[in-house]
């Protein structure tokens, strides 16, 4: 038996692993376009400040280590096409531009999404990076050495982590951002609350602004705007990714919107003895019954898993995700699980929206750090659907709860029976979400 896998991180190795440790008998092979395996994207932003000393750190596992498990692991090998009919796949060699053909019994396609650059002018000049491999870090690194300013194009989850540790390095850091809000996922009052963290720690934050163009001779050094041109020494576009599918072409596999493969529980396309997992494949949203992107570390180690298992001959489901996530952005912690504001306006469901400002432990103890907090709940049947917390220290506890609660299905006055963990440096007698509860509970 044949398996391949399009793919050397997180799920495609989550996978591979699964299988050796299996009784089931089949030739991997693994087919990586760069030349590192298995290394943890999340904690590239981290590099930056220092905080992780190398990029050596991220990697959780050496090509080498796979290949002593048995595994075909191959560097520059990139998949130009599949053939779903012959059940071959084709590319080249990315260094030697040999082109190669491999025939599979089944197929994983764990190609991971890559940055997406807008098509701006002058987009190609040296000095602007994009943040998604140590390749790409590397090269970042190299540019900030002698870099006095630093713009970040994008407000989410990577311009923000990048923002600070630039600023952390000792640049200057403006933040470009074409909507009215940073964290655009996140609801509009505890928005302003990021906004004020990152001014109050110097960056300059340019809301409203499109990104036009740079401009430069063989360099960057400006941004063009719709507000003007802004100087830059260096700039990071952090405008979100894309699923890495293109040489799906002409398959006849099921895409999502924005190009993800469609998957069932199992990890299965549309297509037989192909499966899909990670950043390039659709993640079931439990608690809306529907396919959604969301891609997370997280969740690409939990469906290569499944994958794995599936492919080797056992049972196994991905249930699907709540859409848990955290971020730190200086001294505030951004957290958020379930339904969101836009999500529950699409789905058209009658909700009352809970907000509060709560300690994050016993008022009296020193230190105590204030969480403001939005919790959806539904109108009728009093279902939990979202929580969104941005604050200091504890947030990342009461995301985990509630994350579990919308695992279990339960309803806003289960809150109140929950038996959580109280002493006064972690907490109060009631818990910020069962003092929510408690004001929406008659």
């Amino acid at each position: 038996m044949n398996i391949v896998i399009i793919g050397g991180d997180a799920a495609g190795m989550s996978a591979a692993m699964e299988i050796v440790r299996s009784p089931y008998e089949a030739n991997i092979t693994v087919l990586e376009k760069g030349g590192i395996y298995s290394y943890g994207q999340c904690g590239l932003p981290y590099v930056i400040d220092g905080s992780i000393a190398h990029t050596d750190e991220l990697i959780a596992r050496s090509v080498e280590a796979f290949r002593e498990q048995g595994i075909d692991a191959r560097t520059y090998h990139e998949v130009t096409a599949v053939d779903v009919q012959q059940q071959i796949v084709t590319g080249i060699h990315t260094t030697t531009n040999e082109p190669f053909t491999i025939h599979y019994d089944k197929l994983l396609i764990a190609s991971g999404a890559s940055p997406t650059m807008p098509n701006w002018e002058n987009r190609s000049l040296q000095g602007i990076h994009t943040v998604k491999t140590i390749p790409q870090m590397h090269a970042l690194l190299e540019d900030v050495v002698e870099a006095k300013h630093a713009t970040v194009i994008g407000a989410g989850y990577i311009a923000l982590e990048v923002a600070e540790t630039l600023k952390k390095r000792g640049l200057a850091v403006r933040l470009i951002q074409r909507g009215k809000q940073l964290m655009s996922t996140v609801d509009e009052q505890l928005a302003v609350h990021i906004l004020e963290e990152a001014e109050r720690q110097g960056i300059d934050v340019r809301l409203n602004t499109n990104t036009l163009g740079f401009i430069g001779d063989s360099r960057v050094e400006a941004v063009c705007t719709t507000a003007g041109e802004l100087a830059t020494d260096v700039v990071i576009v952090a405008t979100g990714v894309r699923p890495n599918t293109q040489f799906l072409e002409g398959t006849g596999i099921h895409l999502f919107d924005n190009g993800a493969v469609i998957v069932n529980g199992q990890m299965e396309t549309n297509i037989a003895n192909v499966y899909a997992a990670g950043d390039c494949a659709t993640h079931h949203l439990r608690n809306a019954n529907r396919h959604t992107y969301i891609p997370l570390g997280t969740t690409a180690n939990k469906q290569g898993r499944i994958a794995g298992r599936v492919m080797s001959g056992q049972q196994a489901v991905f249930k699907g995700i709540v859409g848990t996530s955290v971020l730190k952005f200086f001294d505030l912690t951004i957290g958020q699980t379930g339904a969101n504001h836009a999500a529950i306006t699409e789905l058209g469901t009658p909700v009352h929206v809970l907000r509060t400002t709560a300690n994050n432990h016993a008022g009296y103890y020193p230190h105590v750090e204030q969480l403001h907090m939005c919790m959806w709940v539904h109108e009728k049947t009093h279902e939990l659907l979202g929580l969104q917390i941005v604050g200091g220290e504890g947030v990342d506890k009461r995301i985990d709860v509630f994350a579990t609660a919308l695992v279990a299905n339960m309803h806003i006055e289960d809150l109140l029976d929950l038996d959580l963990s109280y002493a006064p440096p972690y907490n109060g007698v009631w818990d910020p979400l069962q003092q929510m509860a408690r004001k929406y509970v008659k």
